[in-house]
């Protein structure tokens, strides 16, 4: 596995060069779950640079900062998918479209995710119906509510953009229905996004071949000192991530047997606990995956633009 080494400070040149360089995966929030803790990553979401487009995977709390970060002016923002309707998926939608109107957002925004999504819009508007209406009149802002668009995602080929490849697989998260898989393919390059998924063996032929698999990911021997610090009074909590997860083991599994160039590890469960750190992801991922290998965090960029694809921390 690449060691991550830092990036210069953002300015104007590096946005530039960001929807210019060479294709990329921005693991914007790799913790598992909503819950943040002093010093804990932030929840999922991901930005992928494809063919110098933009595009947004999940918007859990942080993502809006974690963008700003990763040298994106929010004002370009065009695209962005929500997997599923978990709160570290999508908590943040609202407030990161809101915070692009104010810094300029003029054109529209498509937004794919599963139904019910847009009912989450509609409410988020009308929660800031009084700030969006005095910023509209006293600042002659455009209507917020008119430059967004909500597209259900079902299973099945996404209408194609910027000569990209749209694939949505669902996968199992019980007890959620809609959760989809994700699959990026441009000319040159092939990205998978596993969402949250218990051990799913489709995804190896829906990621067949790809560059990278960004899968979720727990650490079998992280989890019971994780629910004793989560405090939960029964099973619950267990039986949700045995039955919804995946082992990091088992998504090595999936990657060897899709034949990925790469995989990087998200969504990680334990994320933030100090006895568990990089050595033990790799101890569970290096008997059964044998390709490049990365364990996610934040602001960590994975470059498709080689034939290894190589890391950052941003």
């Amino acid at each position: 596995m690449s060691a991550p080494v830092s990036s210069p400070a953002s300015n104007g040149d590096d946005i530039a060069a960001l929807k210019h360089g060479p294709d990329r995966c921005v693991l914007m929030g790799t913790k598992g779950g909503p819950a943040i803790r002093t010093g804990s990553p932030m929840p999922n979401s991901n930005l992928l640079v494809l063919d110098d487009t933009l595009i947004v995977v999940d918007c859990g709390l942080g993502v809006t900062r974690a963008l700003t970060n990763a040298r994106v002016a929010l004002k370009d923002l065009k695209t962005i998918f929500i997997t599923h309707l978990h709160s570290d998926h999508y908590l943040e939608l609202g407030p990161l479209l809101h915070t692009a109107w104010t810094a300029g957002l003029k054109t529209q925004v498509d937004i794919w995710g599963p139904v019910g999504l847009e009912d989450y819009w509609q409410g988020f508007l009308q929660s800031m119906h009084a700030d969006i209406a005095l910023r509209i009149e006293d600042e002659g802002r455009p209507d917020l509510s008119a430059l967004v668009k909500i597209h259900v995602l079902v299973a099945g080929q996404v209408p194609a953009f910027d000569n990209i490849e749209v694939r949505a697989m669902r996968v199992q998260h019980p007890p959620i229905v809609d959760c989809f898989a994700l699959s990026f393919q441009t000319a040159k390059t092939h990205v998978v996004i596993s969402a949250d998924t218990a051990h799913f063996p489709p995804l190896v032929g829906f990621a067949q071949g790809a560059d990278l698999l960004v899968h979720e990911a727990m650490l079998e021997k992280g989890l019971a000192p994780l629910l004793a610090r989560v405090g939960n009074a029964d099973d619950r909590l267990m039986r949700h991530w045995l039955q919804s997860h995946t082992l990091a083991s088992d998504a090595a599994k999936i990657a060897t047997e899709a034949g990925v160039a790469a995989l990087a590890l998200t969504h990680l469960l334990p994320a933030d606990d100090p006895d568990f750190g990089e050595n033990d992801w790799i101890e569970a991922v290096s008997p059964h995956f044998s390709g490049a290998f990365f364990v996610g965090t934040d602001g960590m960029e994975i470059s498709l633009g080689g034939k290894i694809p190589a890391v950052s921390k941003g």
